[in-house]
């Protein structure tokens, strides 16, 4: 299955998967309207050709292509280290990374 990469700008290291499409317009536009201001913009980073054993760096393809196919994204969090950073600043904005 292919797909298409985008990186979120909310979040550091927040990705998002979409079922790939010839137009690059039309790739975003079935997207929930919550979806979009979780995600804030977003960039194009790759086209991705992504089969069940494909090794990824933070998901597991399987389960990508599940989603893309039941519901027509991928959110791939952050790091929990990352989490864990952005709700001590929650705690005490004094925190910095």
């Amino acid at each position: 299955m292919k797909c298409v990469i985008f990186r979120c700008s909310k979040k550091d290291e927040m990705y998002l998967y979409v079922p790939y499409q010839d137009n690059d317009a039309d790739l975003l536009k079935e997207l929930p309207e919550g979806l979009q201001k979780l995600t804030g913009q977003l960039d194009k980073v790759m086209n991705l050709e992504l089969s069940p054993d494909r090794k990824l760096a933070r998901a597991n393809a399987q389960e990508v292509i599940v989603a893309l196919k039941e519901k027509g994204f991928y959110l791939q969090s952050p790091p929990n280290e990352l989490l864990r950073k952005d709700e001590s600043m929650l705690n005490n904005p004094s925190d910095s990374f």
